[in-house]
Formats: C-alpha cells, structure tokens, sequence
C-alpha cells in the first residue's frame, strides 16, 4: 500500500458515510506544487460521536491500528487522531474539524482533485494549504513548510488568489510571515502589490 492506496480507501469510508473531509499537507502540496517523498496522509473531517462506531469498523484491527476510544477522545477535545497501516508504515493522521470561521472557509473552498486510480477526492485549495503550512511553520519552525510553500507559489503562479491569502494571512497572525515567504519568492518584486 502507498499514501495514495490509504488516501482512497480513507475517501471510500468518508463518502460512503456522508463525511465532509479534505486533504491537506504534504500530499497536498505535492498536488499543487512540486512533488517530495511523503509516507503519509493529512486530513482534516466533520466527525461526531456518532460517527465513531461505524468509522471504526472501516478500519479493522487486523490491518489497522485506529482504537475508537481514540477517535472519541478527538472529537471530544477537536483534536487530531492516527490510523496507522502497520504492515505499510503508513500513517493518516485525521484532524477534526475545530469550527473555526477559517476551517469553515476550507471547506466551503475546497476542490476536487482526481488520484491515481480516478478516484475523486476532496483537497484544500492551493490558498489554504499555503495558509496552513504558514501557521505548521510558526508553531514548530521546520523549514520544509517554506520549501513546500514555495514550490506551491512557483507552480500555481498567477493563479493564486493573493488577496485571499492576504486577507486570512492578516486574520490569522501570519502576516509578517507571509509577507517574509513572499519576499522569498519574488525577490525581485518584493515592491508588488502581493506584499501590501
């Protein structure tokens, strides 16, 4: 099994039980921008408590380690959870939704990205992941958050809504930040109207 094999058996379980989800991280960025060596998959759901039953069974235990106290706990407290593939290595880790304004205008964002098997699935758009990369590098500094925000800019070019970017930049504490990636990215406009 490889990260896009788990990825469309996670969509399987998340469409045939009405769940809203979509992917972000690494995977994401290797989407929409340039690609790098990932053994795992973000994503982040609508789950309840009445899900958990029902979720849980999606994932047995012969062939995943996913307990369903630990899909309570996280829903409960709006965290995040792992199901792990141990005879792969793999690893998914599944992010409850928070209910933010933000998290609500992700999903209301979000598009569908066709796999390798054409199974459609739902991720982030190139904004949000940037956004959320920008907030994964301020809480723990690695620079491989930059390196994927930067292959992003570069691929997607023009097509980036950068007012958008701004906007939630601002909302979210990350503007000086952004404005830091931005410099990195267009050294030659750090004049532009991106940066204001």
């Amino acid at each position: 099994m490889g990260p896009s094999e788990l990825l469309a058996r996670l969509a399987l379980e998340f469409d045939r039980m009405g769940i809203d989800y979509f992917v972000t991280g690494s995977m994401a960025t290797t989407v929409f921008g340039e690609p790098r060596l990932t053994n795992g998959v973000d994503v982040v759901v609508r789950l309840t408590l009445d899900d958990v039953e029902g979720f849980s069974r999606s994932f047995p235990d012969d062939e995943y380690f996913c307990p369903p106290q630990m899909i309570e706990s996280a829903i409960r407290s709006r965290k995040q959870f792992d199901i792990i593939h141990p005879a792969s290595g793999l690893k998914a880790d599944v992010i409850v939704s928070d209910g933010s304004e933000f998290d609500r205008s992700r999903f209301l964002r979000r598009t569908s990205f066709e796999i390798e098997d054409g199974r459609p699935v739902w991720l982030a758009t190139p904004e949000d992941v940037i956004l959320k990369k920008l907030v994964y590098y301020r809480e723990g500094g690695s620079e491989k958050h930059i390196r994927d925000i930067l292959g992003v800019l570069k691929i997607q070019g023009n097509s980036i809504d950068f007012n958008y970017l701004s906007d939630w930049a601002a909302q979210l504490g990350l503007l000086d930040l952004w404005q830091d990636v931005l410099a990195q990215a267009m050294p030659e406009n750090t004049d532009n109207e991106h940066v204001s």
